[in-house]
């Protein structure tokens, strides 16, 4: 019965679709998502580490009911993250990789930033990544089979990375530049400047002098 009432949504679905827009609908190309590989992303870790550094991101590192930062860089440290002093982490984060991770000295993380490293991931000092933010290494072959491919991300000293901004793979960030809450960087920006929007775009200096 489930079956049925899907089918008639869909059949109606396109059938009003049709009606708005010619050639909606229609068949076209499909990617097969089970011929999918690794492309160039390499693992730097056996399974096993993996899956231990999994439950400890789970227990630990993105845990809201412990605030302690020093806990959180060295469990990081631990597992392969190079992480300079001063760093505040006192918030539930998220590091898919930390061996791929590499951090500079007095930088702070907000709640909920989520570093999804399937390659290096190099930040600078004095470097600001506030709440929700989402830094991505990885996308897939949209115009292939959907593999994988991986790029590094740099962000280069005294940069602030604002509220719930999604951060592409392949960007360089430059010193001291400024993306606003909700932006899509999805190219690298120069130093010193003030970007936002979807995609991003330039807005004005960062500092007046």
């Amino acid at each position: 019965m489930e079956r049925a009432i899907e089918e008639r949504c869909v059949g109606e679905a396109r059938s009003t679709d049709n009606a708005q827009t010619p050639g909606v609908g229609a068949r076209g190309k499909v990617i097969d998502l089970s011929k999918a590989g690794p492309g160039n992303y390499i693992a730097k870790r056996s399974f096993l580490i993996e899956t231990v550094w999994f439950f400890l991101e789970a227990c630990f590192i993105n845990n809201k009911l412990i605030p302690v930062s020093s806990l959180r860089v060295a469990l990081l440290r631990a597992f392969g993250a190079r992480i300079g002093k001063n760093c505040r982490m006192p918030h539930p984060i998220r590091v898919k990789a930390p061996w791929n991770l590499e951090v500079g000295d007095n930088c702070w993380f907000g709640v909920d930033a989520w570093i999804y490293n399937q390659t290096s991931i190099c930040i600078g000092s004095n470097v600001c990544i506030s709440q929700g933010a989402f830094l991505t290494t990885g996308s897939h072959d949209a115009a292939g089979n959907m593999d994988l491919r991986v790029a590094p991300i740099v962000i280069e000293d005294g940069v602030w990375i604002t509220s719930k901004c999604v951060v592409q793979m392949g960007v360089t960030i430059g010193r001291s530049a400024l993306v606003t809450p909700m932006s899509v960087v999805h190219r690298s920006l120069e130093a010193e400047g003030v970007y936002g929007g979807n995609p991003v775009r330039y807005i004005r200096k960062r500092f007046s002098a």
